[in-house]
């Protein structure tokens, strides 16, 4: 009964039956049909509390202007909802993958973005110098697939090269351990970018553990998807206007000028700005020859 109220309340734990659970009568089994119902309600609860905080983020996804500042929160917000210690945003520009934010809580480290602070690392090549697609790297490799990568401990897998994490977890000391790596796809399924999630921390045991990809990540991933999307178009589109506003008034200009040099009267100035070099041009030659000659 104790347990139930706990459920109504919102804040049911596995402890809460502690005492029931170890018993091995009906009472235990019935004990823990009722542990695993709870703990799926209090799942599920939390998820719709976490769906009702991401419907908000998505409107100010949507209403920001500022392009550095919307990277950044489609990072930051990723990090809160699946209680990761780092993230990083990578653009696609030229089959490179360009660090555009990183950040980091434990170190205290933002770069990128509106904090000015460049990032001293080089972009990640799609492919290599012979034109073979890069697999190696985890963040390439979810560019080129399309596909979500998961990877609970970086330094126990082999499907992919992490030296380059291990040298910044050297330097740092830091452990860089699981991995969330997603790519983000624009229009007509075109990979635009992708976002790398480090470390996801239990809320209550304080240890790195594999992140969990819900329904709450997926809405916000697609609500960044979508604001993301729309500023590149309209960013694209305003660049497009002042091109065609600098071809109008290059046009303009010229057919200024057309309107002026097809006067009588610059026509007879001309003329007249002719004719005065042709009068001038003798008296300079005759000074040449008497230079000349001395």
């Amino acid at each position: 009964t104790a347990a139930a109220s706990k459920v109504q309340s919102g804040e049911y734990e596995t402890a809460d039956l502690a005492q029931v659970l170890t018993r091995r009568d009906e009472l235990g089994n019935l004990g823990q049909t009722f542990d695993q119902m709870a703990r799926e309600v209090m799942a599920r609860e939390q998820r719709m509390h976490l769906l009702r905080k991401v419907i908000p983020i998505g409107v100010s996804l949507s209403a920001e202007k500022d392009f550095n500042r919307l990277l950044e929160t489609i990072v930051v917000e990723a990090q809160n909802i699946t209680h990761a210690d780092g993230g990083t945003l990578y653009l696609l520009e030229e089959d490179r993958l360009r660090f555009f934010i990183m950040r980091n809580t434990s170190l205290d480290l933002a770069m990128g973005g509106t904090t000015g602070a460049p990032i001293p690392f080089a972009p990640l090549k799609l492919y290599d110098e012979d034109g073979q697609p890069n697999h190696h790297h985890v963040a390439t490799h979810v560019a080129l697939s399309r596909q979500r990568i998961n990877i609970p401990d970086a330094y126990v897998t082999e499907d992919f090269d992490f030296s380059g994490t291990k040298t910044f977890d050297s330097t740092t000391g830091y452990r860089s351990k699981s991995f969330l790596t997603i790519p983000i796809e624009g229009e007509e399924d075109q990979v635009i970018g992708v976002l790398q999630l480090i470390n996801s921390i239990d809320p209550e045991t304080g240890e790195v553990v594999a992140f969990i990809a819900d329904e709450v990540l997926e809405t916000l991933v697609l609500l960044a998807t979508t604001a993301l999307v729309a500023y590149l178009r309209q960013e694209a589109l305003r660049k497009e206007i002042e091109r065609l506003n600098i071809a109008i008034d290059d046009r303009q200009r010229s057919r200024q000028v057309d309107e002026i040099t097809e006067t009588d009267y610059f026509r007879s100035l001309l003329s007249s700005v002719k004719k005065f070099r042709d009068a001038e041009k003798p008296e300079q030659d005759d000074e040449s020859d008497k230079e000349s000659e001395e």
